[in-house]
């Protein structure tokens, strides 16, 4: 089996192919990335540990593909992910990677007659019908009602028929127009194909920032003694989200690779779920206890833009399939992480304090 991995020296990417090395012993792995995102260049050594082949390449540049070789799966793990981009800047990076990104990687899918697995987001799900989603207020969350009052809602969270029908944030729209573009790529250009719409992913060796990586960023702001903020709903911390650990990640894509049939044409929700899911309050609770640490956090009652108050994935139709199902809890997510971010403190410093 051979596969190439877009991103492939990302966070997604890299995990993904070194869980691929590790569990298909034969397979060959191709990492294609442009290394712009800060810290990607520091898992270059880790995939030639595993005997990953590397190749420094850019999804926008339709050149860049020509060279590859005939490949059986493509992972298309690239994007610009953070959900603020373009708002102040120009929208043509953010537009180039993750729409033309796409476009490049089905044209080059369809010309070596591979499959495609396609990492996608829960963004696409548009901000003002999630803000509608009835709810109560706990001590430490936000969390939906047992009635919550909008369709393709459910007391589990969010499952595929939730309306797409709305603003999204111009990264959700991007991702959004690439799922469309795979699903006529299917159709009439024969590229088998599988969407992912995951939640929150994150774990060891994600470079996080406050507008992607927020888990990470959360517990290295403890660590290094730095602060942080509450923003938007009365500075509560109270908004919720759920967390799918890069390993939990793994064993659906890994299931997806050895029965792809069963998963093939379909839009999938992937996210931590319930029993993963955090408030920011409560992810502070988890650092302090982790860290001993408890540092200035401030509270900022406007909104970010492009917040929502919840989003939790309800996994029930992809576990339909093949029982998949995430094993890890917020607090095992971050015990992991808090062990990377120790191990490598001096290194990551510069990057995430």
């Amino acid at each position: 089996m051979r596969v190439l991995i877009t991103g492939g020296a990302g966070f997604v990417g890299s995990n993904l192919g070194i869980n691929i090395k590790k569990n298909f012993v034969d397979s060959e792995v191709i990492a294609f990335d442009n290394l712009k995102r800060r810290g990607s260049e520091l898992n270059l050594q880790r995939l030639k540990d595993f005997g990953i082949k590397f190749i420094h390449g850019d999804v926008r540049i339709k050149s860049d593909f020509d060279e590859l070789p005939i490949v059986d799966f493509v992972i298309d793990a690239s994007a610009e992910p953070s959900v603020l981009s373009g708002l102040n800047s120009s929208t043509d990076y953010l537009v180039d990677t993750n729409f033309q990104g796409t476009i490049n990687c089905l044209n080059f899918t369809a010309k070596v007659g591979a499959k495609m697995i396609f990492i996608s987001t829960s963004r696409v799900y548009p901000i003002a019908r999630l803000n509608e989603i009835n709810f109560t207020e706990t001590e430490t969350r936000f969390q939906i009602s047992t009635d919550p009052g909008v369709f393709g809602c459910t007391v589990n969270g969010i499952t595929e028929h939730f309306s797409l029908q709305g603003p999204r944030s111009l990264y959700g729209a991007t991702k959004l127009a690439s799922e469309l573009m795979i699903e006529e790529y299917r159709e009439f250009l024969n590229v088998p194909a599988i969407i992912n719409r995951c939640g929150v992913i994150t774990g060891p060796y994600q470079m996080g920032k406050v507008d992607q990586g927020v888990v990470v960023l959360w517990l290295a702001k403890h660590y290094y003694n730095k602060s942080l903020a509450y923003f938007g709903f009365n500075g509560s911390g109270k908004q919720v989200r759920d967390m799918l650990h890069i390993d939990d990640l793994y064993t659906l894509i890994e299931d997806q690779l050895s029965n792809f049939n069963l998963y093939e044409g379909k839009t999938l929700n992937a996210g931590g779920g319930l029993n993963c899911s955090f408030s920011l309050l409560e992810m502070t609770e988890i650092c302090q206890s982790l860290t001993g640490k408890t540092i200035p956090i401030t509270k900022v009652n406007e909104e970010r833009v492009a917040d929502v108050r919840i989003y939790i994935t309800d996994n029930s139709q992809i576990s339909s399939i093949n029982q998949w199902n995430p094993i890890h809890t917020p607090a095992t997510v971050m015990e992991d992480i808090y062990e990377w971010l120790h191990n490598n403190s001096k290194q990551l410093e510069s990057i995430l304090s």
